[in-house]
């Protein structure tokens, strides 16, 4: 029985030193290998052409001026839903609920973007700062607020993230609770909504997958 709510969320399965529960990040590189050697199937052709589409929309947000960045964002995006989906599996551990694997995700890459663009594009980075047809009085505030939403965009990819993970859990783990004090004329409702949440949660893990990796995108492209 869980001490509290949250419980579900605690990485506190070990074997020595070793977090078993941060071991299943790594859970979907045993999915990739059979891509190589099986024959197509149609699960496999389905990702392929999921990943070509999704480097097609993501060369126009990154631009022609970077074609091969889209390979990280594709990558990104992969490692992302999985983990997501991962998630919703009984009994494996939900990695991208959680501000240290989310911001360790977003942390990098935005601040690889800025230290490259502040080094070799710097009146570029700096004529972002102020908006055109800011009038001059309001440049030093528009500045300000700039640089503020500037720094903010890690914590606030790697925020809306987790909190939408751990939002569909909740309600999961609230609805599955309940099921012990349900009478057995409204169990199969609570199954059947239960069922509902499942699906719109899956969709979720895949539409946060493709927001975070567009939203990296939409920051990296700013400095080219």
């Amino acid at each position: 029985m869980m001490a509290n709510l949250f419980s579900s969320f605690d990485p506190l399965s070990t074997m020595g030193n070793l977090s078993l529960n941060w071991a299943s990040t790594i859970l979907a590189i045993f999915f990739l290998p059979y891509i190589f050697w099986a024959m197509p199937s149609r699960a496999s052709i389905l990702w392929s052409s999921l990943m070509l589409t999704l480097h097609k929309e993501l060369k126009i947000l990154l631009g022609a001026s970077n074609p091969g960045g889209t390979l990280v964002f594709t990558s990104l995006f992969s490692l992302i839903m999985f983990n997501n989906l991962l998630g919703l599996v009984p009994y494996i551990f939900t990695s991208t609920s959680h501000l240290v694997f989310t911001l360790s995700l977003a942390l990098p890459l935005w601040m690889t973007s800025m230290i490259f663009g502040w080094l070799n594009h710097t009146k570029h980075m700096f004529a972002h700062l102020v908006p055109m047809g800011t009038p001059g009085p309001l440049t030093p505030l528009m500045v300000l607020i700039e640089t503020v939403s500037n720094i903010i965009r890690p914590g606030t990819l790697a925020v809306r993230l987790a909190a939408n993970m751990i939002a569909g859990h909740l309600l999961l783990t609230l609805l599955g609770n309940t099921g012990p004090s349900f009478s057995k004329t409204l169990l199969p409702i609570l199954l059947f909504s239960q069922f509902l949440l499942l699906i719109l949660e899956s969709a979720v893990a895949v539409i946060q997958s493709y927001v975070f990796a567009a939203l990296s995108t939409l920051y990296t492209s700013e400095v080219n």
